[in-house]
């Protein structure tokens, strides 16, 4: 049984349903602080310590994110003719920055833990309150997971990794709260909390390098250029497509490339055929910024500068 593919948004029902989720998430990131600092107080788990820090910078980076996700989809101005895509990007690097500091500190804390154990105490509560962040947490991840799947948001991915890591912390950190609270292991409570900042900086790592992959304006998936060139071609009066070059900014994709006509094709009928080009992309990928050349196919010398020597497809 196929699956129907899932409608491509428009600029607007993008930034919507980005918008959205991030509110989500930073109401999410404020009651678990809340929730995890009363069971820190209570109990003094250097697992609920490295929770509770974890959960501090999630708010912050969410704000980032909530903010980012807004600027990014206003329109082009006259200083910025390409769009605010980036500004996700920048949220996204950001993000990584406050996760990989969290990491730090709460492994510093965590082998201190190690060398000089503390029993910990309201283990009850502290398991308790471990439980319901997974639950809001999975809650959030699959919100976020629904909003993927219909936009190329590069700060809510950013966001779902981050919330991803912090998923599986917080079973490390439920796991070791119960080790110390009912079984003694005190040294397990502190172990949980060295593995939570492992986790994270693996985690900052990849938003990293998600992140650095739209500053640097690399190409997009193969299968997405795939698609492209046949959109482009799909009219048999065009004759081929060279010199493509995508990249994403944010909400954003932009996409330039030549396209080979018959020499005898009269710029007028060229023209068309680009514009019903055009028209074809933007209906598969509705927040595309389209730039096409004409070229005669045959006779157009290589062109463009340096650029014209990387073909990657």
């Amino acid at each position: 049984m196929s699956v129907a593919p899932v409608p491509a948004l428009t600029a607007a029902e993008s930034a919507k349903l980005t918008r959205r989720v991030t509110a989500l998430s930073v109401g999410v990131a404020t009651v678990l602080i809340v929730i995890k600092g009363a069971a820190w107080l209570a109990g003094h788990s250097v697992a609920m310590l490295a929770s509770l820090a974890d959960s501090g910078l999630d708010l912050i980076a969410s704000l980032i994110t909530f903010y980012a996700v807004r600027y990014a989809a206003e329109p082009p101005d006259a200083e910025h003719r390409f769009g605010h895509g980036k500004a996700e990007a920048f949220s996204s690097l950001t993000q990584a920055g406050l996760v990989f500091a969290s990491g730090a500190l709460i492994g510093q804390e965590a082998i201190r833990g190690l060398l000089h154990p503390k029993p910990i105490a309201a283990e009850g509560l502290g398991i308790g309150v471990m439980i319901v962040s997974i639950l809001l947490t999975l809650a959030l991840i699959r919100a976020q997971a629904e909003v993927m799947k219909r936009t190329r948001s590069v700060a809510v991915s950013g966001d779902k990794a981050h919330y991803a890591a912090d998923l599986a912390s917080n079973a490390v950190s439920l796991a070791g709260i119960a080790a110390a609270g009912f079984l003694g292991l005190t040294w397990v409570d502190a172990a949980a909390g060295l593995v939570v900042a492992a986790w994270l900086v693996w985690g900052a790592i990849g938003v990293f390098r998600e992140a650095s992959h739209q500053l640097m304006d690399r190409e997009l998936a193969d299968e997405d250029r795939a698609r492209i060139v046949a959109l482009l071609t799909a009219d048999p009066r065009v004759m081929g497509v060279h010199q493509l070059r995508t990249r994403a900014s944010g909400p954003f994709v932009h996409v330039q490339a030549h396209m080979d006509f018959d020499a005898e094709t009269p710029l007028v009928l060229a023209h068309t055929l680009m514009v019903e080009a055009e028209a074809r992309v933007l209906e598969a990928f509705p927040t595309a910024d389209i730039l096409l050349h004409p070229d005669p196919r045959g006779l157009a010398e290589p062109h463009a500068g340096a650029f014209s020597e990387v073909e990657p497809f």
